[in-house]
């Protein structure tokens, strides 16, 4: 039964998913504030964090960055607003994917669904080589297990699949709809903000904002490549 931390500051809201989402099939921990939240991240142990964006005291987009800083765990944003800005400075934060108030039941647990199937490695990653080497980057695709010089790299879900994705095609050019597709399975014309925010944080990690990007790189007016070494 998948856990999840639900941080929700109205009672209203809070009561209302964590009975549609326990009716779903999860085991739910609602929290009232996000200091809560980051109290209950190690005790509780969740499969996936739903944060509400809009929280009093510490604001969703604080309690995201300080997860990120100490857990991987999936986080899916909820926004009242669904403003442009909102949403991409929550998904640099760290966010994986976002969901716009009011939450539909079925519309959020098939997000949570989503977002833990691509911590999963597929079929096809499982049968290849154990480790690829590509210069100083070294992906263990069995292992889902990521190395840059030497030093383990701590990905996100959304991050390790977006970086399996585009590895295992070096050199071929994947539009943002197909990544959209393989990474998120938003099937649907859906939002290339997901995209594009997730291969920033990504080539933050590999030391590679800035400059000419050695390994995700732009190919410009049709979207993202893997550039073997």
């Amino acid at each position: 039964m998948p856990r999840v931390l639900l941080v929700e500051d109205d009672p209203d809201v809070r009561k209302a998913v964590q009975l549609a989402l326990r009716h779903q099939g999860h085991d739910v921990f609602a929290a009232g504030t996000g200091e809560e939240g980051l109290e209950q991240l190690r005790p509780f142990h969740p499969d996936v964090v739903v944060l509400d964006l809009m929280l009093p005291g510490m604001s969703g987009l604080d309690v995201c960055r300080r997860i990120r800083d100490r857990d991987q765990v999936p986080i899916i944003m909820v926004t009242a607003k669904g403003d442009d800005i909102d949403v991409v400075v929550g998904l640099e934060a760290g966010a994986d994917d976002y969901v716009v108030k009011p939450v539909r039941a079925r519309v959020l647990d098939a997000r949570i669904r989503a977002v833990l199937r691509r911590q999963d490695a597929s079929v096809s990653d499982a049968v290849r080589p154990r480790a690829e080497s590509h210069g100083e980057l070294v992906i263990d695709r069995a292992g889902l297990l990521v190395s840059h010089r030497g030093e383990r790299v701590a990905l996100a879900p959304s991050e390790l699949r977006l970086l399996l994705t585009l590895s295992a095609s070096p050199g071929q050019v994947f539009s943002r709809q197909q990544l959209l597709e393989a990474v998120w399975e938003h099937s649907y014309h859906g939002d290339i903000r997901l995209v594009d925010a997730c291969v920033k944080r990504l080539r933050g990690k590999l030391g590679e904002l800035g400059g000419d990007p050695r390994y995700v790189q732009t190919v410009r007016g049709f979207g993202y490549r893997f550039g073997a070494s």
